[in-house]
């Protein structure tokens, strides 16, 4: 196509995605993503004629999509809690559903002067959120993954804020206590791989995905650490899988048998969360 719109190139891109039975929504991902556009900003350059620099990419990324690969992937990029952050193959693209535990925490706590210390942050997606809403608490960010951890340092830079980055397996190389610990653990099961889409079994890190014992391995391991890090009238917060709230509560009473557990629904009505108040 010559003198290619904005219009016609999402038009376009709707078409080619149906026919390979996406969602046609990531069309209007890939594009915004794209020119960094919001979708009123799109709306705007409608009957603007793409280069064709932008055109090629543009027609790349949309075939690159419906070959499998997770747009984020392609884009670089992904939004959580407002936030734009920077995504690769070596970490998890942020959920939405990993919103609601940020949320959970901020309701909870509205003491200016908390430690914070996220587990496998990843991008940094979690404790990057708090930090951004919460900019006089102490966050600390810790993961396995060097790779994992040079993007939440890049997506710090990125958002202007100071946090302590620690590269560790759960507790291990961390020192000090914390008023509040969330952590977006791996904790899909083996055996539930073909129950997963195509694009995350590809492209996304399976270390960040899978553990072993049915999924509840590191949730296990790390009520095993947590004593000497936890701080008087200390919160964990935690995600899991939608089946796994009852053993994940169990795993926690068992070891703290003085602590209270609780868990929260996501707004799909999927059990998804943990707190337990020590």
């Amino acid at each position: 196509m010559d003198n290619v719109t904005v219009f016609k190139a999402q038009k376009w891109a709707f078409s080619f995605i149906a026919e390979h039975q996406k969602e046609t929504s990531a069309a209007e991902l890939l594009l915004q993503g794209q020119m960094n556009w919001s979708t009123t900003e799109m709306l705007v350059h409608y009957q603007d004629v793409l280069s064709q620099e932008q055109w090629a990419l543009f027609k790349a990324n949309v075939i690159k999509y419906c070959q499998g690969w997770p747009a984020q992937y392609l884009l670089g990029k992904a939004n959580f809690f407002g936030l734009e952050l920077k995504v690769t193959e070596n970490t998890l693209i942020p959920r939405q559903e990993t919103e609601e535990l940020v949320e959970w925490i901020l309701a909870d706590h509205k003491n200016p002067e908390l430690t914070v210390l996220d587990i496998g942050t990843g991008t940094g997606a979690i404790g990057l959120s708090l930090k951004t809403e919460r900019p006089t608490w102490q966050v600390t960010l810790s993961d396995i993954s060097p790779k994992a951890l040079a993007i939440a340092k890049e997506n710090q830079a990125r958002l202007n804020v100071t946090t302590t980055l620690v590269e560790s397996d759960l507790l291990t190389n961390i020192v000090g206590t914390f008023d509040v610990i969330v952590s977006n653990p791996p904790y899909i099961a083996t055996d539930e791989a073909d129950l997963m889409d195509e694009s995350v079994l590809k492209h996304e890190p399976k270390t960040a995905l899978f553990a072993p014992d049915n999924g509840l391995y590191l949730y296990k391991q790390l009520a095993k650490q947590l004593t000497g890090h936890l701080r008087p009238h200390a919160t964990l917060y935690l995600e899991i899988g939608f089946k796994q709230a009852k053993a994940v509560t169990e795993i926690f009473a068992q070891e703290f048998p003085h602590a209270t557990v609780q868990v929260k629904q996501d707004i799909t009505g999927h059990d998804r969360m943990v707190k337990v108040s020590f």
